[in-house]
C-alpha cells in the first residue's frame, strides 16, 4: 500500500560547510533562484535530538530555499554541530549520495562548468542497456559534494516497452 495522498518529492535538504559558498554555486553556476531563509536554530532542551536527531546542543545558524527548475526544491542548512563534523560520504559509503541535474545539451553543460572552475570527473559516458541513449557525468561542488549532469533527449532504451517511465524533468506534467 502507497504512502496516503503521496505526490512526490517536495524538496532535498542537505548541509554545507559554507552557506555563502553554497548559495554562489547553487545561484550564480547552476541557476537555481533563491527564495527565502530561516534561522538560526539553538535550543537548550532535547528537542535537537528528539526532532532531528543531531546533539541536543547542535546550532542550526540558517537554511536556505532554493527552486531549480522542474524538480524538488533545495532546503541547504549550515550547522554548528556540538559533537563535531562527519566526513562527506562518498557513494560508496552508507548515506552516500548524489545529486542530478537534467540537462538538454550535455556537452553545453560541461562546458558551463568548466567555465566556472568546477571539477568534473571525467568525460561524459554513454549508458548501456535498459539507460542507453543517456550519457552522465559527475562533478563536484566547491565543498566536495557529489552533482551529476545527465542527458537523454530521445528518451532511454527502456521507455520502449514500459508500462510505468520515470518522470522527466523536461517533462514535469507526464
Amino acid at each position: 500500500m502507497a504512502l496516503p495522498g503521496l505526490r512526490g518529492t517536495e524538496h532535498i535538504g542537505f548541509t554545507v560547510p559554507d552557506l555563502d559558498e553554497a548559495h554562489r554555486f547553487f545561484v550564480d553556476v547552476i541557476g537555481c533562484e533563491y527564495v527565502y531563509s530561516l534561522g538560526p536554530f539553538e535550543r537548550d532542551d532535547d528537542w535537537m535530538q528528539e526532532h532531528l536527531n543531531v546533539h541536543p546542543r547542535s546550532v542550526m545558524r540558517e537554511l536556505r530555499f532554493y527552486r531549480c527548475g522542474h524538480g524538488p526544491n533545495f532546503e541547504v542548512f549550515q550547522w554548528e554541530p556540538a559533537d563535531g563534523h562527519a566526513p562527506q560520504p562518498r557513494n560508496s559509503d552508507i548515506g552516500g549520495h548524489h545529486l542530478a541535474f537534467y540537462v538538454d545539451d550535455l556537452d553545453a553543460g560541461v562546458a558551463h562548468l568548466l567555465e566556472h572552475g568546477i571539477r568534473v570527473l571525467g568525460e561524459p559516458t554513454a549508458s548501456r542497456n535498459a539507460s542507453e541513449g543517456q550519457r552522465w557525468v559527475y562533478f563536484l561542488s566547491p565543498w566536495g559534494m557529489q552533482f551529476e549532469l545527465v542527458s537523454f533527449p530521445a528518451g532511454k532504451a527502456y521507455e520502449r516497452d514500459a508500462d510505468v517511465v520515470l518522470w522527466h524533468p523536461a517533462r514535469p506534467a507526464e
